[in-house]
């Protein structure tokens, strides 16, 4: 006669009611009362410099120039008068920032969705093409992001204005871009330098597929287009949103890249490169600067909120299981 032990599934209860597994503690720690009071705690905490910059940037000057924003409440007197000045004045003082905001989405939206694309063509490939050098390939593009932008600032310039030459011959002739036209070399450069991360995190994603589900997709004749585009791509959905706000940000954020290679003329400057000539030039405007600051992070604002489901999916994805 044989006595049948009892199991206990990953991620269940005991019989005493504690979790069975280390994930399972893990949430209970994190869903109990201290932890979302901490929570609450630091979301109040971090978002009261940006109330406080919202409050500041729609009182009058005078206002703004001799009492906190927080004496708003006691006084309240508001305008939109910093943001018309901000946006649409046409004074060099008040900043301009309308053009500026279109150039910075014309920068960042293509330096967003290049690398997005070629680094998730190349993670399949490193992940469910078998070539030969696939591993030693996918080492040099991970030690690719040791790389410090700077270092490649002066050789990216003179690619741009000299081109490639070997040997006497000429392999790629100098880009001579004018204007808008140099905002290919932004992208470029933000492109570049965006592949080495994004393809590493994209193939930890995208190597953690099953294997049974790709093996089915042959049987059933799918080639390897097919399967990228019918089942991958739905699948790390999460893992692109994260990738692609992670790299918005910083383009959006960037003034190095944009002022060397887009230069800082009206027609290709981003709101970044007017922010600072606003602070380093007019510092006592505050009201001015207080309204250039909103404007520049309302779109990173409005894509992460819209995108944050995504984001903490693709950042929590494969971290624990059960």
């Amino acid at each position: 006669m044989t006595t049948a032990t009892p199991t206990v599934a990953v991620g269940t209860q005991k019989t005493d009611g504690t979790p069975s597994s280390t994930a399972g503690r893990v949430r209970k720690r994190l869903n109990s009362r201290t932890a979302t009071l901490v929570s609450i705690v630091i979301a109040v905490v971090w978002t009261i410099p940006t109330f406080g910059l919202l409050v500041s940037s729609l009182r009058p000057e005078d206002e703004i120039k001799t009492t906190g924003w927080w004496t708003a409440f006691t006084n309240p007197q508001f305008t939109l008068e910093n943001y018309q000045q901000v946006l649409f004045g046409r004074s060099s003082s008040s900043g301009q920032l309308a053009g500026s905001f279109i150039n910075s989405l014309a920068i960042t939206i293509p330096s967003v969705l290049f690398p997005l694309a070629f680094a998730c063509l190349a993670a399949y490939a490193l992940a469910w093409i078998n070539f030969r050098g696939r591993d030693w390939l996918y080492i040099a593009i991970f030690a690719l992001q040791i790389v410090p932008l700077q270092m490649a600032l002066v050789p990216l310039l003179k690619f741009f204005s000299t081109g490639v030459t070997l040997g006497g011959v000429t392999l790629m002739p100098a880009w001579d871009l004018v204007d808008e036209q140099k905002f290919a070399q932004v992208w470029f450069a933000h492109t570049c330098f965006a592949l080495p991360f994004a393809v590493f995190l994209l193939h930890n994603f995208i190597s953690q597929l099953p294997g049974d589900l790709m093996e089915a997709a042959r049987v059933d004749g799918a080639s390897h287009p097919k399967i990228f585009r019918t089942i991958v791509l739905p699948l790390i959905t999460p893992a692109l949103a994260a990738f692609g706000i992670f790299q918005f940000l910083w383009v959006w954020n960037d003034l190095l890249v944009a002022l060397i290679f887009a230069g800082g003329g009206d027609e290709t400057a981003p709101l970044t490169v007017q922010l600072a000539e606003m602070a380093g030039t007019r510092g006592n405007e505050w009201q001015r600067l207080t309204a250039g600051a909103f404007v520049s992070i309302v779109v990173p604002l409005i894509v992460f909120l819209s995108l944050q489901r995504f984001f903490v999916r693709g950042l929590l994805a494969g971290s624990v299981k059960g």
